[in-house]
Parts: structure tokens; sequence; C-alpha cells
């Protein structure tokens, strides 16, 4: 049965937050995860649009530090909350 971007979005903000202050995921290490995990299920365009989602829903950022990383938003010092 095939999955919604939905379900991979929220399989991929999963990894990303078990993953936080550990090691950092870039968006093919993410990709090819989802892949292993659910077969022919997906394909790397669902992945990709999962990936849109997450970004535009604020729910992941990209940083970049040598390479381009998927992460947490980070709250700033500075914040007035």
């Amino acid at each position: 049965m095939a999955k919604t971007v939905e379900e991979i979005a929220d399989a991929m903000f999963n990894m990303v937050k078990e993953a936080q202050g550990q090691k950092k995921l870039k968006p093919m290490d993410l990709t090819k995860a989802m892949m292993e995990l659910y077969g022919d299920d997906i394909d790397k365009k669902v992945c990709k649009a999962a990936i849109k989602q997450l970004v535009d829903s604020g729910r992941c950022v990209y940083t970049y530090f040598g390479g381009s990383f998927l992460e947490l938003p980070h709250r700033e010092g500075a914040a007035n909350d």
C-alpha cells in the first residue's frame, strides 16, 4: 500500500528528532532510510515532497555546515518568548 506524503513526513520528522544532538541528517540520508523502510511503496518524488512539507511547515529547517542538513529549528538565545 502506497504511503502518503504526510506519513513519510512524520517518519522523517521522527528520525530527525531522534538524531538531534547526535548526528546531522542530510536529505538524501532521510530519503535512503525511507526507501529502505517502505521499499517499493514510495519513490524519491514522495520523499522530496515530504521534505518540502517539513520545511514549509517549519517543523524542520535546512542548515549548512559543509553540506546541507535537515534539523529541528533552534531557539535563539535572545528570543523574546
